[in-house]
C-alpha cells in the first residue's frame, strides 16, 4: 500500500489459518511494529480462542526475523518455518 490510510498505517500484515482458511488483517505504521502486532495476536489467539499456536510461517523479511520474535516464539513453543524467497508454492494460500 503506497498511499497511507486515515490513520497514517501504509503497511499490511494479512495472517491466514491453514486448517480453517481464517484470514485476519492487520494494517501497520511501519515494518517495525510487526514483532509487537504479532506477538499481541499471536498472544490473544491462544489466550482467547484457547488454541495452541504451533507453527508460523513467514516470508524471510527482516521484520519476521529477530530477536524478539525469535524469543517469544521459544518462550510460547511455536516452530518458525521461513519461506525461500521467489517460491510462491511455499505461501500459496496467502498470495491467492
Amino acid at each position: 500500500m503506497r498511499v497511507a490510510s486515515i490513520n497514517g498505517k501504509k503497511y499490511i500484515m494479512v495472517i491466514v489459518d491453514d486448517y480453517s482458511r481464517y484470514t485476519w488483517t492487520l494494517f501497520l505504521r511501519s515494518k517495525d511494529e510487526t514483532p509487537e502486532v504479532l506477538n499481541d495476536f499471536l498472544t490473544m489467539i491462544q489466550r482467547n480462542l484457547q488454541a495452541l499456536v504451533i507453527t508460523v510461517r513467514t516470508a524471510r523479511g527482516i521484520e519476521f526475523l529477530n530477536k524478539t520474535l525469535n524469543a517469544f516464539f521459544k518462550e510460547e513453543g511455536i516452530k518458525h518455518q521461513t519461506s525461500t524467497a521467489r517460491t510462491l508454492e511455499q505461501n500459496g494460500i496467502i498470495k491467492r
